[in-house]
């Protein structure tokens, strides 16, 4: 499976000079967990460990989704934050360990008026394999049930994020930990 969505931001020079980083790409990738956990009223949390990060469903012994750490890259025109996919209930067995979730920023230019930048944001999926999916000769109502429910709440939350990014520049640049997420041993 594969899910993208986008939206095209702009932002002032200073804002995107510091979007280039990885640790300011990772205060972009926080609010999008701390987004999450907004929209689903508090219901999915994320949990971060040293060498993982969950998001759960109530508590720590529902473990949704468990990534890897997150990898990042940054150039001169692209820069994404990738969480490797490598377990979890929402998870196929056969699919673990390959798929990821990604942010990616790209430059499209200045746009006006001068002294503003222009950017594409998307979240994208890929290389899931969903549990509710199923095998065999269940995959074929598996993929409508996924369709229908797992895949369209990804999508609504991911656009509302996007949305969201109006406020860029105080989410992303709000210096410190963020209280919305739990410690692993908290």
């Amino acid at each position: 499976m594969r899910c993208e969505q986008s939206a095209v931001i702009t932002v002032g020079q200073e804002i995107f000079d510091e979007l280039w980083t990885p640790s300011t790409l990772e205060l972009l990738a926080r609010s999008y967990w701390r987004f999450l956990k907004e929209r689903s009223f508090g219901a999915m949390r994320v949990v971060y460990r040293p060498d993982s990060q969950q998001v759960v469903l109530f508590t720590r012994r529902i473990p949704l989704l468990t990534f890897r750490p997150p990898e990042f890259q940054t150039g001169n025109n692209r820069a994404w934050v990738e969480w490797p996919i490598e377990r979890g209930l929402l998870v196929a067995s056969g699919g673990r360990g390959k798929g990821y979730l990604r942010i990616t920023a790209e430059h499209q230019g200045e746009c006006d008026p001068p002294g503003r930048q222009r950017l594409l944001v998307s979240s994208e999926v890929a290389n899931f394999y969903p549990l509710i999916r199923g095998t065999g000769w269940f995959s074929r109502l598996g993929t409508w049930i996924y369709s229908q429910t797992q895949l369209r709440a990804h999508i609504w939350i991911t656009k509302g994020f996007l949305r969201s990014l109006e406020d860029l520049p105080d989410e992303v640049l709000k210096q410190g930990e963020d209280p919305d997420t739990e410690p692993a041993d908290g």
